[in-house]
């Protein structure tokens, strides 16, 4: 089966909890992630630290993620919203092919993401019209940029 993208790497792996401050003495703190920024957003309920570890292509982000109002949806520090990212080469192209392969894909569409990449979820349960799915996961795809592309494809 010939695909028109390429799935290049893991961009990221987003950690949600009810307290930021816990994960952040984790992964920043004991096993030394990198602090990059903050990303809130009332919309998506969600504070959110952007930490990295590696460099260049090998860089992966670890979003430590809390939830803007605790009692509002979406929950993101209950476990359906922790998720994973990949990078991809084309993420329009991705998105066309996967759909007619009846993968499902969270409501949202494509969009910029906290980091500023587009990105679009894949749902994690399928349903009739879209039978396949993250089989329980939520997984993001996240358009690699050009330099991504050439460092990971080469």
């Amino acid at each position: 089966m010939t695909k028109p993208f390429k799935i290049l790497g893991i961009q990221q792996i987003a950690i949600g909890g009810e307290n930021k401050d816990r994960l952040r003495k984790l992964w920043v703190e004991l096993l030394g992630f990198e602090y990059k920024s903050t990303f809130i957003s009332e919309r998506e309920n969600v504070d959110e630290d952007i930490c990295a570890i590696g460099k260049g292509v090998h860089e992966i982000e670890v979003d430590l993620m809390q939830p803007f109002d605790i009692e509002k949806k979406p929950a993101v520090h209950q476990t359906p919203l922790n998720h994973i990212g990949l990078w991809v080469d084309d993420l329009p192209k991705a998105v066309e092919w996967l759909s007619a392969q009846g993968l499902r894909f969270a409501p949202g569409g494509i969009r910029k993401g906290a980091a500023g990449y587009d990105i679009t979820f894949v749902h994690p349960k399928g349903n009739e019209e879209f039978p396949f799915c993250g089989e329980g996961v939520l997984i993001e795809l996240v358009q690699a940029p050009p330099d991504i592309i050439v460092g990971l494809s080469s």
